[in-house]
Parts: C-alpha cells; structure tokens; sequence
C-alpha cells in the first residue's frame, strides 16, 4: 500500500505512537489531528501525516506547551523555535524561583525557626525583586542621614553598596539578605548610624579630617586595628602596665597622623570617636553585605578597637 493513502484505525494509530485511544480520541475532538475519514462502520481512521502530528503534539506536550500554542505551531502561525525559545525563559523564571524557595527552606530549617511568623517574614524577604532589596536600603540610608552633611564620596560609598542577591543564592547569601533586612528595620541601629553620620559631619566641618591628613589617619587606624588586635588575641590586659606602652605608641601615631599633639584632650576625644564609631551591628552590616554579593569576607575588627578606647581610658585615669 502507498504510503501516502495507508490509513490506521485508533487502535493502531495507539500503538505506532505510544499514546492512549482515549487520547487520541481527545487530540482528534480537538482538531489537533483531523481524521482522514471512517471506515464503513463508523470507525475513525488516520492517515501518516497524524501519525506525524501526534508524534510533534506528544513531544511539546512532554515540554509543558499548552494545547493552544500547539496548535498555533500545527497550523504554523508560530515557528516550534519561538515557542521553544519563550518557554525556555519562563522556565528560567520558574527555576530561579525554586531554587529560591529550596534556599528559603533549607535557611527555616538551619535557624531551627518554629514561629510561623518568622517563617512568613523570611520567605517573603527572600522573594523580593532587586528593585524593591534596593529600595529598602535606599529608604534605610535616606533615614539616617536626611539632613546631615555627609561627605560625599563617603555617602555615595554606602549608596552604591546595595545588596545584590544572584539568581541562584546559597542559604547563606538568603539567611545574610534576611539578617540585613531585618537590621535595618531596627529603629535602635537606624538611631546609632546617625550618631555616626552626625559625628562624622561635625568632625569634617571643624577641619579635624583635612583631605591631606586622611589617608594618613586611615592607614593609621588599620595599623591601630591591628596591633590592639594582636594585643588581645595575646590575652594582654589593655589597663594592665604591660599594654601601657603599646597604647601610647597608638595614640602618639594617631595624634601624628592627624596633626595633633597627644594630650589628654586629645585622648579624650579619641575616646569618643572610638567609642561612636565603634559598633558591631554597623560592621555586621557590612559584613552581610559582602555574604549577599560574594565580595571577600570582612573580619571583625570590634574588638580590637573595644581593647584600644579600654587603654586610652587607663591611660587617663592612671589604671
């Protein structure tokens, strides 16, 4: 028999491609694959092009199309690359969503979190576009310093470190995204950068931080870091004699790199820039942000910094 008039029954049509009589019987109702006739008894017969038709109409359905672009393609309205093409994105979107939701799940179940509440909070922190991440840290950065005047290059330095969460964020990155948004909801951190913003602006209009002392006084306060770091990690107590002089070396350096003599004026207002200056949820906050964007880790340096304001204060009082 020519191939072009073979014809099959359903059942045979059923058996050449795998698929079910019911079916090709709902595919055919449908107008997806046309009947090419009935046999004297009344029975529906195809011809090979359906045999081809069901075949193609199998494998997008296998993809997840929808009937009604399938048939767009049979009836060649839509090439089968396009509709590839624009099914491939959204399942994109979908993957990255999922991936999302097992990072989400997998953070609830590392935190141990029984309040669904919290659960909620986190799923729908998680699930924020990198518009709206954005916004929530511009409307936290506008808060804190609306009417201050910042430095420039300092403020345009925390305006452009936003979090920037990849499309595939490991549970750490969605639990750092988390812990972040939920710092800089904190009316009480929010009060603290302040003082900061406001410290700092005071200092820089009375001239402490001239531009060309301020690299030096940075490079200073590392080395200061530093060494107060190495002092307490030695277990060296900063009112003990033995950290008396590695103390006042700091704080000579530091009054050297500003271009002040040390006197216990300058200790104490050392002692309250130290002090202002020095917080763990502000350095926790850059911490989080270098997790979300997968910058290098950033080390505490907090309590270095609480061991050298302790010396100054020895320093003054004589223990």
């Amino acid at each position: 028999m020519n191939a072009a008039t073979t014809r099959f029954p359903i059942g045979e049509l059923a058996r050449l491609t795998g698929l079910s009589v019911r079916t090709i019987r709902f595919y055919s109702e449908s107008g997806l694959v046309p009947e090419a006739g009935r046999t004297p008894a009344g029975y529906r017969i195809y011809d090979r092009d359906a045999v081809e038709r069901l075949g193609l109409v199998r494998t997008l359905r296998d993809l997840g199309i929808d009937l009604p672009t399938i048939r767009k393609v049979l009836e060649r309205e839509v090439s089968v690359a396009s509709v590839a093409a624009a099914h491939a994105a959204a399942l994109d979107v979908q993957i990255r969503g999922l991936r999302l939701r097992r990072a989400v799940l997998r953070a609830v179940a590392e935190r141990g979190a029984t309040n669904p509440q919290e659960v909620e909070l986190m799923n729908k922190l998680a699930q924020l576009s990198d518009a709206e991440r954005r916004r929530m840290i511009e409307d936290f950065l506008d808060d804190v310093f609306r009417g201050v005047d910042l430095d420039p290059k300092f403020e345009q330095g925390m305006r452009t470190a936003m979090p920037d969460l990849p499309e595939e964020p490991t549970t750490v990155q969605v639990e750092a995204w988390v812990e972040l948004a939920e710092l800089v909801a904190q009316p009480d951190f929010r009060r603290r950068l302040r003082e900061m913003a406001e410290r700092a602006a005071t200092e820089r209009t009375e001239g402490r931080g001239r531009e060309e002392t301020s690299e030096t006084a940075i490079a200073t306060a590392k080395m200061v870091a530093s060494r107060a770091g190495e002092a307490k990690a030695a277990g060296i107590d900063p009112g003990s004699p033995q950290a008396a002089p590695i103390v006042a070396e700091m704080i000579r350096d530091y009054a050297d790199s500003l271009g002040k003599p040390d006197s216990p004026e300058f200790r104490r207002w050392l002692i309250g820039m130290v002090d202002t200056f020095t917080d763990a949820r502000a350095e926790r906050y850059w911490q989080l942000l270098a997790t979300i964007n997968g910058w290098p880790a950033i080390p505490s340096v907090v309590p270095a910094w609480e061991w050298f304001v302790a010396g100054v204060r020895a320093s003054l009082t004589g223990n």
